[in-house]
């Protein structure tokens, strides 16, 4: 379960957030969108625990967020997973050792034998002993899921996964999203590739200038623009409304 209860994030004299609210349950993909500047990092950033928000209510993965306490933030980690657009990485480390390093933090039973079959799967193995300088944009990305994937989070965050990213590692990144969400995860993707994601997303997450545009299922957004033939023209028409 996540539930974002009128959240508000106010950076000095600038409302980053006002008054965003959605719930997701076990097995849902949500679809953060928005234009630049909409709120959908600061959002996905309170809801990880990395930064307070300013008022509003917030429970992810059975925890409750209101005071930002030392207990509730270590119990959050140990079930959700956030991958931010440019992944920070262990320059000392390799590939492997990644894996190895966040199998141990977790205590993830058989994590070699994962380790190696999530290597293989985004297509990895062969950088098994390649530092994580040496990696291109993308493989830092796949790297940084799969090493989200090793312990099963509960809760998974991915903060524009596909850039970088090539159509295969594309291709198995939604496929892999949508089997955790069948496993009973909670996911949020937030993307401006709205064709791209529009096959496995069960909701939508529609901000701009910081406030919550729509919320609800794919059918809803298309029943609300009924002369959109795409989700992605729906958008258009949901955004469109708001005044400049």
């Amino acid at each position: 379960m996540l539930r974002c209860e009128e959240l508000r994030k106010l950076y000095e004299t600038h409302l980053a957030v006002d008054g965003v609210s959605f719930s997701l349950e076990p097995g849902s993909i949500g679809a953060l969108v928005g234009p630049n500047g909409a709120g959908k990092t600061t959002t996905m950033r309170c809801l990880a625990g990395l930064i307070p928000a300013t008022s509003g209510r917030l429970t992810v993965a059975g925890c409750e967020l209101t005071d930002y306490n030392s207990s509730a933030l270590i119990e959050l980690k140990r079930h959700l997973a956030y991958v931010p657009d440019d992944p920070p990485l262990f320059d000392d480390l390799t590939v492997g050792q990644h894996m190895e390093f966040i199998g141990r933090i977790y205590d993830v039973p058989d994590r070699v034998e994962k380790s190696e079959r999530l290597l293989d799967y985004f297509q990895l193995a062969d950088k098994v002993d390649a530092g994580a300088t040496t990696l291109s944009r993308g493989m830092r990305q796949k790297l940084a899921i799969a090493c989200a994937y090793l312990f099963h989070p509960s809760v998974l965050l991915l903060d524009e996964p596909m850039t970088g990213l090539d159509p295969p590692g594309i291709r198995r990144l939604l496929e892999s999203t949508r089997e955790l969400a069948k496993a009973g995860a909670t996911i949020i993707i937030s993307s401006h590739l709205l064709a791209m994601i529009e096959d496995v997303c069960t909701h939508l997450i529609v901000m701009q200038n910081g406030r919550l545009q729509f919320f609800g299922d794919v059918d809803q957004l298309r029943q609300q623009f009924p002369s959109a033939t795409t989700l992605e023209q729906a958008y258009f028409e949901a955004t469109s409304t708001v005044t400049k």
